[in-house]
Parts: structure tokens; sequence; C-alpha cells
């Protein structure tokens, strides 16, 4: 005989259910009406209030949690929440489910404020959503505006279809000369189709919201022929001498996989189905994970849950060991990896040494900071957990008794499991310090260049978006897949506008100039640029290579420049492509240069 589950009967469950959808439909539809604006302060340039409204929008997410929690723990008692009816809530909510345009974010806000109500020892499947549930690959919008919209080049030709694909966003505003971009971009995807013979199914997909970070508005789609399919992303700038105009297209996956890195702060995209934009994006960098693309649209919760989910289907598929990370180890965090697993996972210690003047929540500080800055390609973006449960088994004994003796306020043994109460998770890279010592032992000089020079714009790039480094040592950077040097530790950072950079005073006499110490008063937020050469370039090659492309970074004068531009409201210019690849930088334009305001 087949059982089935007893009708759902609890009223509270119910309507602590419709409580919970209810706080994550308030929350999405601010959500929408925030990248909504994006498009506002485009079209008028207003950069500096859509940074501050793009930097708010992270914490929307937060809010909406809290009021739902003070909400449900006002309206009910401890006692009347049973085991019993916690179940039936989820229930409930898997129904209220069935029709939404965003399943997979709501179940994603669901555990968050059950997370915020009930003992980790409920955080499994009988009562959060640790798999998803409902499916998600054939949801259509309601709104009236598809996915994406699609030419055919094969009716109308590639650069009337390319005119309509641009013209049918109706930016309000107008081009420079957009017959030349699109000649420009029709010339850059024919390369794309040479040799191949137009297919019947020919034609150009594009989603239909544009993608908006600081100055640069990006349309994303892709080139269909037959059985090839070509990525391609367009951005749309705004010239200083008034107008639009298309700045390149990006069509190289690289260059693609680059601008929607985990290095770059959240796209703004107006999206009633989001895992539709995901499903498209996947097509275009089908090695990027899933979490990670919800990220970068700016849904970091979403892209949170679903980096746990695949960490947890790793751990089940694997047998190594968690050990401590391989390189210098820090004076604040102890940091700890699993071979097979592409991430490191950095614990705050309880302590610091000496020279280190700091506690954990001014750590914690630092990186909530890098959490709502851009980051230009420059910082890493980082995972924030707490109360993560590890298998006993998979940690060496090592590694356990390391947590334990520098942070054992964070560290619980509970029977097979080790738990962590706080812990930062980042994607794993080559610290610059090994990457320039196996370069240099490898008489590999052209990688020992290439490590340097990168190293400097990274610094550039930083200040560009008001970034003070703080420890600027090789240790605190890393080399990622692509070769690109990217800035991780963040206890030191500090903004360019709250540093006061100095030039050394000339000395009074031999004594002055003879002393261990400084014999001029230094103010905690005092930088001296002449004295980075003492602690970055002992190695006469490396020396060579930094003077050769940043020999600026060691002056006062430079660091002030830049930060007068700062105090003046000034947005720099950070482009998340290489410049060569501009249409301004290529003969074929036939043009002056037209200057952008744009930046990653």
């Amino acid at each position: 005989m087949q059982h089935f589950p007893k009708l759902l009967s609890s009223q509270i469950a119910f309507d602590i259910a419709r409580v919970i959808l209810d706080g994550f439909d308030k929350h999405y539809r601010l959500f929408r009406q925030s990248s909504q604006a994006a498009r506002r302060h485009f079209e008028q340039m207003t950069w500096t209030v859509a940074q501050a409204e793009a930097r708010e929008r992270i914490a929307f997410y937060d809010h909406r949690v809290q009021e739902c929690v003070q909400a449900l723990e006002d309206e009910y008692d401890e006692e009347e929440l049973t085991d019993a009816v916690w179940r039936e809530v989820k229930l409930h909510y898997i129904g209220m489910l069935t029709e939404h345009r965003q399943p997979e974010l709501a179940e994603t806000f669901f555990n968050s404020v059950c997370c915020n109500i009930l003992h980790r020892t409920y955080f499994n499947n009988d009562f959060i959503f640790v798999w998803p549930t409902l499916s998600t690959e054939y949801i259509e919008p309601r709104d009236g505006m598809p996915v994406y919209r699609v030419y055919y080049p094969g009716k109308d030709g590639l650069r009337a279809s390319l005119t309509r694909m641009v013209t049918n966003f109706q930016f309000n505003g107008e081009f420079v000369d957009l017959d030349r971009d699109i000649a420009l971009v029709e010339a850059r995807l024919r390369t794309l189709l040479a040799g191949q013979p137009t297919e019947a199914n020919q034609q150009i997909q594009v989603l239909s919201s544009p993608f908006y970070r600081n100055k640069g508005a990006y349309l994303v789609g892709k080139l269909v022929n037959g059985n090839h399919s070509y990525g391609f992303v367009v951005p749309v700038l705004h010239s200083r001498v008034g107008g639009l105009y298309l700045d390149t297209v990006l069509t190289d996956s690289g260059q693609i996989i680059l601008l929607f890195s985990f290095t770059r702060a959240y796209f703004l995209v107006d999206m009633e189905v989001p895992s539709a934009y995901v499903k498209f994006l996947r097509t275009l960098m089908p090695s990027k994970p899933r979490s990670e693309i919800y990220t970068i649209l700016g849904l970091q919760k979403q892209g949170k849950a679903g980096f746990y989910r695949d960490f947890l289907h790793h751990l089940a598929h694997s047998s190594d060991r968690f050990a401590i990370a391989p390189g210098i180890r820090g004076l604040v965090m102890v940091v700890f990896a699993l071979p097979s697993f592409p991430y490191v996972f950095k614990v705050i210690k309880d302590f610091f040494p000496a020279p280190k003047e700091t506690t954990r929540e001014l750590v914690k500080e630092k990186y909530l900071l890098v959490k709502y800055h851009d980051r230009v390609g420059r910082m890493a973006d980082t995972l924030e957990y707490s109360n993560v449960a590890f298998p006993r088994s998979r940690f060496s004994d090592e590694l356990l008794a390391e947590l334990k003796q520098v942070a054992p306020s964070l560290i619980e043994e509970d029977r097979d499991q080790v738990i962590v109460r706080h812990l930062y998770i980042e994607r794993r890279m080559t610290p610059l310090n090994i990457w320039l010592t196996e370069a240099e032992a490898a008489g590999d000089d052209a990688k020992l260049e290439h490590g340097v020079l990168e190293y400097g714009n990274a610094i550039k790039d930083l200040v560009a978006a008001n970034i003070f480094p703080g420890d600027m040592l090789y240790k605190n950077f890393g080399v990622t897949r692509q070769g690109r040097v990217v800035f991780y530790d963040y206890d030191e950072i500090e903004y360019i506008s709250d540093c006061n950079f100095r030039d050394i005073p000339t000395p009074r006499n031999e004594e002055d100039e003879m002393a261990s110490e400084p014999w001029y008063p230094v103010a905690k937020n005092d930088v001296f640029p002449e004295q980075f050469g003492v602690f970055l370039l002992g190695n006469l090659k490396v020396r060579h290579y930094f003077m050769k492309y940043h020999a600026e970074l060691l002056t006062a004068a430079w660091w002030r420049q830049k930060k007068e531009r700062i105090l003046a409201g000034q947005v720099e210019d950070v482009f998340p492509y290489p410049q060569e690849i501009r249409f301004i930088n290529q003969e074929a334009s036939g043009t002056s240069a037209l200057p952008t305001a744009q930046a990653a």
C-alpha cells in the first residue's frame, strides 16, 4: 500500500512561510528598483550617486532578513515553534514557490531567516534548503520583457542587425557616430566567421537588460552560426566631448571571463528571471560556476549558497585532507586549504604578535569595507561564513592543533565534526612572492617582468578606487590563473583619502641621518612612499623592472596628486579589458581619440 503524507495543518507554519516569502518579495522588488535606477545614473552621468547606491544595494538583503527575523520573534513564542511546525513551514513555503520567478533566491532567503533563528543542529534538509527543491530550467518572464532579444543577420544583414540591437536599448542620449562604431563592431565579429558559410540559423542573441557598473553599460550577447556560438560584450561609454559611443567589442573568451571576474564589484542588471540570465551567461563562460555568475549579477547571497553546495558536493566526492596553505604564514590569519579544491579558508587569530596592532573586530571591518567597495579587478571577493562544520577525519592533526592554538575561541570539536565559528573563503592564487621566486629560479625573466608589471598595475588600479593596501609586501598579493595580480590581505587596508603621503624630511645633522628610528614625528596615517623600495626592491632584477614601469610609486607627489583627484570627486578610469582592443586605439577608426569617462 502506498503511504501519503498527512495534509498540512499548521496555521502558524503557513503564516511563518508567508511572512518569509513576503520579506523576500520586498527585497527583490527593491533590488530591481536599484538596478533600474542604474540606467538613469548612466544616462545622467551621476557617477558618485551610482556608486553610493550600488554600495547600499549590497546591504539590502541583510536588512530584509533582519526585518523578517524581528517580525517572527515578535509574533511567536518559542514554545509554539516546535520541530513539527518548522518542518511544515518549509513544506508550505515550497508550495508557495511553484509559480515564483525567483524560487532559488527565495529558498536562500528562507535559509538566511531560519539560520538566524534556529540552532545549527537544525541546518539540515528537513528544516532548510540544504539542497534546492524547485527547477529553474524553464521559467519565463511575466513582465513582458524577454530574457534576450534575437536578430537575424541572414535576413537584414549583420550591420543592420547590430544597429537595431544597439538602438533597441533606447539609451537617453545621442551617439557621437553610431554608424562608425557599428562598422567597427561588424568588422570584429566578421573575423570570427572567417571561412564559414552563412548558416540559415545565423542570429544575434542579446540579453534584454544592459549590465551597469560605474561609468559603463555593457551589452551582452552571442553570435550564433550553425553549430558555432561566439559570445561578445559591447561596452557603451560617455565621451568627454559629449555623446555615447561603443568603446570596443570583447570576443575573446578570456577577456569576457576577466570582465566577469571574482575580483570585480557586482553588476547592476534588471532581471525578472535571474536563473535565465545565469543560463545565458554560462553559454559564454561554461567553465565558470553558477555560483560565481550569481555573484557577479549582484546576487551574492545566492552565489554564497551555491558555492557552499558545490563545496559539500566536492567533500562527498574527494578524500584528501585539509592542511596549512603554502606560503609565508601571516600574523593575523591562519590559512588552510584542501589540495583538490581551488579555494582557501582563512580564520582570524585570537591574538596578534607585534608589530600588528589590531583586533578581530577591526579585521572584520576591513573585510566588510572591501565587500562594499568597487574591487576594480584587483581585490579578491571573499565569502564570509559562520558555524561551518567540517568532517574531523579530513583535518590533519597538525592543522587542528594550530587552529586550537591560535584561534581557540573559534574552534569546537563536536563528535565527528570540527566547527569553525567564523571564517572567510577566497579563491586560491599563487602568492606573488612565490611566483617571483620561481620565475627567478627558472631564469624566466619574462615571467619575472610580467609579475612586477602586474604588481604595480594592481596598486595603481587600487589607488584609482581610493584604496591604499597598507602592507604592500609581495606575499599579500596573489597571481590568478590568467596571470593577473590581485590583492588579498585586507587587515591594513585604508582609504587613500584618509592617508597623509609625506616626503621624508631632510636630516638636520649626522645624528638624524644615522638614527635607527625616525627623528621626525610620524602620525598614525602618515605614509612615506620613499620607504617602499627598502622593503620591496632588494632583488636587483625586481628593482630594475619596478623602476622601468612604476618608479612614480616611490614618490609622495604622485600619491598626493591621486588623493587630490579623489577628494575633488573625480572617478578615475580603470578599464576591465586591455587598452589595445579599444576602437580609439585602432587605426581603422580614422578618428581622433574620444577619451572615455569609464571605470571598471
